[in-house]
């Protein structure tokens, strides 16, 4: 018998995933359809929120709808602490995700058999907790397949990126086309079902995964756990009271959270630094990740856009008619993610080519930077009036800049934060990573809020500019970045 279990031990580990380890596969295959449930959910839940009872949406201000999306999306990346956490001091990174999955599931549950506001906040509380969970164990998962300085990281994880947008592509076209043919409710449904199918699949290919990643590699000591239970029902009381003494509401939400994610990353930073763990040369490594966290955050909150401002935009100021057709609203995301899958494969193999000779990662953010930035720009010439007069190819041609950004950056920044994380806090620097992704929705849905038909001209100018600078300032980092993270390219 254990001959046998060594002999398909092996038969695996020989297997290969489109020229990379075969459990690629099954972390692959989990992203797509988490992504599946996920960006179907988020393609129509602006809509969601501001359509009228009418068209069966719930009639909330445009403006707060803006906020709400901003502070979920933002809450969905705060949420990866948590479960960081879990992995790496409780369950370890692979049941967390097992179970984080679950938990999405029953999210997107909620929000098709719960009405109303119930079953919004319900089902968005539900799917943030289990998303935050997912995203902080599949990409160290992904990580943790690849020796120190393999060339084929980056390559790696482009692949696994590829697998985001092949569920971003076709969960916002199944969701889309329920809400508008059959309602909110059916979509949400489909979500669910989504995510049902993805937890098959991995319970069927997780015993590929290394049996280390089943177990936390800083499991918690004898004591910790009622410490951290007295403190979960503090967090909690806190949470209760402040729902009930009204501080913390829809208006204020964001700002709540922004306050909440600032003194969560600063103490975060402070505990890594100061960490017995952590030698001197990871302590500078972290150091050099600080620049990058910075402009992932400010990048974040330009590209969250696409889900507020620039869905109400495709909504009331694109033309959407195809042949007396018209395409549903939750349709764009699928063209944000269509777009994706046609150049990811070209970046992947554009690292993989160039090889020691491609831009650094930090390099790479900046291109990100001023792409995105460029890409603001190209909204001006159909601003200013309440037509609907942006042709759908412009719209496109501007979302490519978004996709060419994005392929600069948001894979490159998982796979640079394995390489300068610490070894015993993976996981962690994977969630504190994705707390640059917290702060930018947060911000960029406070920005949403302040978007007007009467100042957006000054709005997408403004957006731009701070693009533009901010990969400016961070260009002018990268020497120091290049010493600091030695080694690790």
């Amino acid at each position: 018998m254990g001959e046998a279990m060594n002999q398909s031990r092996q038969a695996d580990e020989s297997r290969q995933f489109l020229g990379h380890p075969w459990p690629l596969s099954t972390l692959f295959g989990m992203e797509v359809w988490e992504r599946f449930s996920f960006y179907g959910m988020q393609a129509i839940l602006l809509i969601y929120l501001y359509y009228e009872s009418a068209r069966g949406g719930l009639g909330i201000a445009e403006s707060a709808a803006f906020g709400i999306v901003g502070a979920y999306g933002s809450s969905v990346y705060l949420a990866t602490i948590l479960g960081g956490w879990f992995a790496d001091r409780v369950l370890g990174p692979e049941r967390t995700l097992f179970y984080s999955g679950a938990i999405v599931m029953a999210g997107h549950v909620a929000l098709a058999l719960v009405p109303g506001v119930p079953g919004v906040t319900l089902g968005l509380c539900l799917v943030a907790l289990g998303s935050g969970g997912v995203k902080a164990t599949c990409a160290a998962l992904v990580g943790s397949l690849y020796a120190p300085g393999s060339p084929k990281r980056d390559a790696g994880f482009s692949i696994f990126y590829l697998g985001i947008n092949l569920g971003g592509f076709a969960g916002p076209l199944l969701t889309g086309y329920l809400q508008s043919s059959a309602g909110f409710h059916y979509g949400f449904g489909i979500a669910a079902i989504g995510m049902a199918l993805g937890l098959i699949q991995y319970a069927f290919g997780r015993r590929h995964l290394a049996e280390a990643q089943r177990h936390p590699p800083m499991p918690l000591a004898a004591g910790e756990a009622k410490r951290y239970l007295f403190g979960a029902i503090v967090a909690l009381a806190l949470l209760a009271a402040a729902l009930v003494f009204g501080w913390l509401r829809a208006d204020t939400l964001t700002d709540v959270i922004l306050g909440v994610i600032v003194v969560t990353t600063l103490a975060y930073f402070v505990v890594i630094l100061r960490s017995a763990r952590v030698s001197a040369l990871e302590r500078r490594r972290v150091l050099a990740f600080v620049p990058l966290f910075i402009a992932s955050a400010v990048y974040w909150a330009l590209y969250v856009q696409s889900y507020t401002v620039i869905v109400a935009f495709f909504d009331q100021r694109v033309d959407r008619q195809l042949d007396g057709w018209t395409i549903p609203v939750g349709w764009l995301t699928s063209v944000q993610a269509l777009t994706i899958i046609l150049l990811s494969g070209v970046f992947a193999w554009l690292w993989s080519r160039l090889g020691k000779r491609q831009p650094s990662s930090a390099a790479k953010f900046v291109i990100a930077m001023l792409v995105i930035g460029a890409s603001f720009f190209g909204y001006l010439p159909w601003l200013g009036t309440d037509a609907v007069g942006m042709p759908l190819w412009v719209l496109v041609l501007l979302l490519l800049g978004f996709t060419v950004s994005e392929l600069c950056l948001s894979p490159i920044g998982l796979s640079v934060t394995t390489r300068l994380a610490p070894r015993a806090m993976q996981t962690q620097m994977i969630a504190l990573f994705y707390l640059s992704l917290s702060l930018g929705f947060a911000a960029g849905g406070r920005a949403g809020e302040w978007y007007t038909q009467r100042t957006e001209v000054v709005y997408f100018i403004t957006l731009g500019t701070v693009s533009l600078i901010a990969g400016v300032l961070l260009a002018l980092c990268l020497p120091a970045i290049r010493r600091a993270s030695a080694g690790t390219e």
